[in-house]
């Protein structure tokens, strides 16, 4: 039978192990060194405002998230709008597909798709049926840059390099081919609804963290935050936090953290661990008065000293009229130039992309710098394995998995620990 167990970590990977566990008959104890659960996925509160520390999207085919918050009580429809992909710019132009077999609709969204060219149009679509006739597979050392160099640059510029850096959180010269062509696979073309956009009508919170806390603390879960585990040890059969026995231990923490709690019971584990680099996203949310943007998502055109790769108008998300979040993936550059040349610049770059849509004066509300917001997707990238000693598994998104740092990564990586749990 299940025993005691320990999650360390609530953010999204260890409230759903918690979950898990809990409907597998475990007594959980969760920890958590913030005072807050979701890690970094949570609210952040300004003022009136109900912000969100990183603008997050999800997609149709995250079905482990979707059943987990199901699971909870919350209702997918409620607090996620839904709508077909759609990579649309501020004049218009984009790649829209619309609702259908994913193969066709990717196929139709290409034909259409204004300001390329027919040759362009039929460069990509040659290159998505080699990929799919291969399997989405290819050499393990290539990066999404070589993989898609001969594309002409205007495909690369409009699409590629800003969904790569959106899915992968690393510039396309960097990024790991092999993971890029796995998220193209599952979104794109393995079944319908599953490229669709879920853009969050609730705070990130409200998605799925406090109603996790709720359901566990209601089914007897015993739920710590503020507080930080200094010590884990391995006991015969048990493990020890700080002098308290567990049957079982899931680390559900950020890698520096597992490195540390690991380090004495594991230390190969922990070195992979602590061997990670990281990759910033910046968010700059300002207030635009009146302003409504054409769609709640606006993929913003590349430009020289442009930051942002999209923006949000959160008023048409369940946020207050003329709310913009401008989105800074691969940020690492701006993080270097500072937080006031990376407001200066995203200005300048909202006046220049939106100057059409624009309704009032802008007026910055706050920028949040997630410094080490995902691992650096490159290429052959050594990352730990779910089971760290027995009776010590680790659920986050930098486990080793087919994924990049996405909350459906956290999320099946919890699932997977879960599952390969010792019971006795």
């Amino acid at each position: 039978m299940p025993g005691r167990l320990a999650v360390i970590g609530a953010g999204w990977a260890g409230l759903a192990a918690a979950v898990e566990a809990m409907k597998a008959g475990w007594s959980v104890t969760l920890f958590e060194m913030a005072g807050q659960a979701g890690g970094r996925a949570r609210d952040v509160h300004d003022e009136r405002l109900v912000l969100d520390n990183g603008q997050h999207i999800l997609i149709g085919a995250y079905r482990e998230t979707l059943r987990l918050m199901r699971e909870v009580g919350v209702d997918p429809q409620a607090v996620l709008l839904r709508t077909p992909l759609r990579l649309t710019e501020p004049d218009g132009r984009g790649l829209h597909l619309p609702a259908g077999a994913p193969l066709v609709a990717f196929a139709r969204a290409t034909w259409r798709r204004a300001g390329w060219t027919p040759g362009e149009r039929l460069a990509l679509l040659a290159a998505a049926g080699g990929w799919a006739l291969r399997g989405f597979r290819c050499p393990a050392d290539w990066t999404v840059g070589r993989l898609t160099r001969t594309l002409p640059a205007a495909l690369r510029r409009d699409l590629i390099d800003p969904l790569c850096v959106a899915a992968l959180n690393t510039p396309a010269s960097e990024a790991s081919a092999t993971v890029f062509l796995r998220v193209l696979r599952d979104a794109l073309f393995s079944g319908p609804g599953s490229a669709d956009l879920l853009l969050p009508r609730a705070s990130l919170g409200q998605l799925f963290p406090a109603h996790a806390l709720a359901w566990l603390r209601a089914r007897g879960a015993t739920v710590r935050l503020s507080t930080r585990v200094q010590r884990l040890e391995s006991l015969g059969a048990q493990w020890q936090l700080d002098g308290e026995s567990f049957d079982a231990v899931v680390l559900a923490t950020p890698p520096a953290e597992a490195a540390r709690l690991s380090e004495s019971a594991a230390p190969a584990w922990s070195a992979a661990a602590a061997a990670f680099r990281y990759e910033p996203i910046v968010t700059v949310y300002v207030d635009a008065g009146s302003t409504r943007l054409p769609e709640p998502m606006i993929a913003l055109p590349p430009a020289p000293n442009a930051p942002a790769q999209f923006v949000f108008d959160r008023g048409q998300l369940g946020g207050p009229t003329g709310l913009l979040a401008f989105v800074i993936s691969g940020a690492q550059p701006w993080v270097d130039a500072g937080r006031d040349a990376t407001i200066e610049a995203t200005l300048a770059q909202a006046h220049d992309a939106l100057r059409v849509h624009l309704r009032g004066e802008i007026r910055v509300i706050r920028s949040i710098a997630e410094k080490r917001a995902t691992f650096r997707c490159v290429p052959a990238l050594a990352r730990p394995p779910a089971l760290v000693a027995p009776g010590l598994v680790a659920a986050a998104d930098y486990v080793a998995g087919p994924y990049p740092a996405t909350l459906e990564g956290a999320v099946r990586s919890a699932v997977q620990a879960v599952a390969t749990l010792p019971v006795s």
